[in-house]
């Protein structure tokens, strides 16, 4: 999708500051962070909601979540802890219709999330 937001992020159309970068996905800092330390990690091919996954993207949903892994020791949360979420569609907290997976870690995290 030639207008999406992450599309254009992760094309390298907004001059946007990767801390991680493969030929699959893109992580970068969120412009609110919800916790001191807030990544997203988003795929490079255009997948709108998590319903909207088939069965190839499952090397790339795993991408995600190896890329979460290896940011989480890189900036040092990794023993202490973080929550890796992907919403949803409208009621489950999606804003942006690209899948993306937060990262977030540097606080205590709550449950339930709200």
């Amino acid at each position: 999708m030639s207008d999406c937001l992450f599309c254009k992020i992760s094309r390298g159309e907004l001059n946007t500051s990767f801390v991680y970068q493969d030929d699959k996905v893109v992580a970068f800092r969120d412009l609110s962070p919800q916790a001191p330390e807030h990544f997203l990690v988003i795929p490079k091919k255009h997948i709108a909601t998590t319903n909207d996954l088939q069965p190839e993207d499952a090397p790339v949903v795993g991408q995600l979540l190896l890329v979460a892994a290896q940011l989480a020791s890189e900036y040092g949360f990794a023993e202490a802890g973080y929550r890796n979420v992907l919403n949803c569609n409208q009621d489950g907290g999606q804003s942006v219709y690209h899948i993306h997976l937060h990262v977030l870690a540097g606080r205590s995290l709550l449950w339930p999330p709200g």
